[in-house]
């Protein structure tokens, strides 16, 4: 029995060619053009229509978030020069304060301020 189904199977070998093969036969139809009709884009069109906006969406998505990352860098360097101005006005700010800036600056001003060699005196008050 097992010799006549192999005989079979050989004696016609057109048989092997016209056999259907599982899952090619969207293939085929898309080849001949039969699948891209009327009726399947009547019978797919919510698929075809939330495959659209889920890729409508992404694309919103990716120059949203282009423009954030622009915008991120440039505030970055913004940040940066306003950093670094802050410590040029830190270092003026220290040069000024310096006690021989000070006198320098009384002295050119005419102010008659003068520096004082000893620190103030601390009074205390008894009761007995």
């Amino acid at each position: 029995m097992a010799d006549t189904t192999q005989d079979n199977s050989i004696s016609n070998p057109g048989q092997a060619s016209r056999r259907r093969i599982p899952g090619l036969g969207w293939f085929r139809e898309l080849r001949y053009g039969r699948s891209v009709s009327i009726d399947f884009f009547r019978r797919n069109a919510w698929l075809l229509i939330s495959i659209l906006v889920a890729l409508l969406a992404l694309m919103g998505l990716r120059y949203k978030t282009k423009t954030k990352m622009q915008q991120i860098k440039t505030l970055e360097r913004e940040l940066v020069r306003a950093e670094s101005a802050k410590l040029q006005e830190k270092a003026e700010y220290m040069s000024l304060i310096r006690e021989s800036e000070m006198q320098r600056l009384s002295d050119q001003r005419n102010l008659g301020l003068t520096f004082q060699e000893q620190p103030p005196y601390t009074l205390t008050y008894e009761k007995d």
